[in-house]
């Protein structure tokens, strides 16, 4: 039995500012862009991983919530409270170079961690905390 990741999700308020930074700045493709009951999820991926996707959705992606859960989830986005992605990639440095060029907000400059990766972070544009590793190894 073979089982491998195909989807995460990661809340987003502005769907257009998420584009312009998962798109245009990690250099992600746009797999699918749907609107259903008045929300809208688009879905994200790298071109080196064509079988792993990342939903781009509202914060609460539920027709049924109520108005108070709605407001709730918007408000845990707004402090950057809910689970990010680490990416991994063959050059944290170049990376972290390339996104706050493109005028993503730092969290966190390239440093070795006792773990055994460089890792940089940043958060994107709806406050998700996202993580960039390089194996030392690598380097």
């Amino acid at each position: 039995m073979t089982i491998k990741l195909s989807q995460c999700f990661i809340a987003v308020d502005d769907h257009d500012k998420a584009l312009a930074f998962y798109r245009d700045v990690l250099g992600m493709e746009v797999r699918n862009d749907v609107g259903f009951e008045g929300m809208r999820w688009v879905t994200v991926g790298s071109p080196d991983q064509p079988d792993v996707e990342i939903v781009l959705e509202p914060p609460l992606a539920n027709p049924n919530a109520s108005p108070a859960d709605k407001q709730a989830m918007a408000e845990l986005l707004a402090k950057g409270m809910l689970r990010g992605v680490i990416f991994s990639t063959d050059d944290c440095d170049a990376t972290f170079e390339r996104i706050r060029a493109a005028g993503g907000e730092v969290l966190q400059e390239p440093s070795d961690q006792p773990y055994g990766v460089r890792d940089c972070a940043f958060r994107d544009p709806a406050g998700n905390m996202l993580r960039f590793n390089q194996p030392r190894s690598t380097r």
